[in-house]
């Protein structure tokens, strides 16, 4: 006899998500029951809203679905086959879905793997449950001193952002400056990471003053408010007109791809992580920095995720979170679209 719980779920195309009634999951040869302790909220729980049915179905979405794809909790049952972890392990859940066997998963690739559009949290059930069904193998991070209600944000948007900072290591020197633009949930770990890994002076670009004073307290050498007309020469006055070594755009919109891109020196680097939707209206030729490498967004692979966790156990990234009752997701959504959020929001669907 199957077992309810309540979640927060997508129930239909184009509509916002609402509590509705789920089954308690049975995990398959080789998965886990998880008990979710957190999961961490995304701006792309927010975008999934606007998907239209044509689409998500194209990709392989299955309606209706549970929301959460960063997720921490404690392992609660075991399917058959399963070895190296017990009932009450505290874990981590890899974010990003991918399938092991294909030919960007063979090369340590994961992050590009075809079959990477669907997994929990979107188009399959995720984490803003009582419970989720994850593979043992590929996806659980046992953890050994990390509290797994708040380390479910580390597995994408702690993990996202490092692997985008691992891109650009390789171009920055001593003396040299990398930018940040957008410094919240993504680009404050960002900045974390390039003073733990990097030589690099960071100067963080926001146009929210409470996220730039976090930014200075997460290590920003340099802030600047928000992207406008004088963004560019104030990148170059900072750095002795020779621009930035590295650029990580977090945001995505027209205006700071624009500028972002022209802060960057000779084979220095640009990265668009933001998914603002932003274009660069100007020809390629002749518009970019020569030598440069110019990236687009990546989610991160399983191995950043290990990483990440492995840094934050060290003490050496913090992990700023704000709690959020299970009761209360409407409203952590809502701070989370409004920019409220010193770091990210969780949500304890287990109390």
């Amino acid at each position: 006899m199957s077992r309810k719980m309540m979640a927060y779920r997508m129930v239909e195309w184009q509509k916002p998500p609402q509590m509705a009634e789920a089954e308690i999951p049975e995990p398959h040869p080789g998965e886990v029951l998880v008990k979710v302790a957190g999961n961490g909220l995304c701006h792309s729980d927010i975008g999934m809203q606007a998907i239209p049915r044509e689409i998500g179905e194209l990709i392989g979405w299955q309606m209706p679905f549970t929301l959460g794809h960063e997720i921490g909790g404690w392992i609660e049952a075991l399917g058959e086959g399963v070895q190296g972890l017990a009932i009450g392990d505290p874990v981590a859940l890899v974010s990003p879905h991918s399938c092991g066997t294909c030919f960007f998963c063979l090369r340590g690739h994961d992050n590009a793997c075809d079959q990477g559009f669907v997994g929990r949290g979107y188009g399959r059930d995720g984490g803003l449950a009582p419970y989720v069904i994850a593979k043992a193998a590929r996806e659980v991070i046992k953890l050994k001193t990390l509290d797994p209600v708040t380390v479910g944000p580390l597995t994408d948007a702690g993990a996202t952002s490092y692997h985008a900072v691992k891109r650009v290591l390789p171009r920055l020197y001593p003396g040299c400056t990398a930018v940040v633009i957008g410094a919240g949930g993504l680009g404050s770990f960002a900045i974390q990471y390039l003073r733990v890994l990097s030589p690099a002076r960071v100067i963080a670009v926001d146009a929210n003053s409470a996220r730039l004073d976090f930014a200075r307290e997460l290590g920003a050498h340099e802030v600047l408010k928000g992207v406008s007309g004088s963004t560019v020469s104030d990148i170059l006055r900072l750095t002795e007109n020779r621009g930035a070594a590295a650029v990580l755009d977090f945001v995505g919109i027209n205006e700071t791809i624009e500028a972002g891109i022209a802060a960057v020196h000779k084979n220095g680097a640009f990265a668009l992580v933001g998914a603002g939707g932003g274009t660069l209206a100007k020809p390629w030729y002749g518009s970019l920095p020569k030598g440069a490498e110019i990236f687009t967004f990546q989610g991160p692979t399983i191995a950043d995720t290990h990483e990440v966790i492995a840094l934050v156990e060290a003490g050496l990234v913090r992990n700023e979170v704000e709690i959020f009752p299970f009761s209360r997701v409407r409203e952590a959504y809502e701070a989370l679209e409004s920019g409220r959020l010193k770091g990210r929001a969780v949500v304890t669907p287990n109390g």
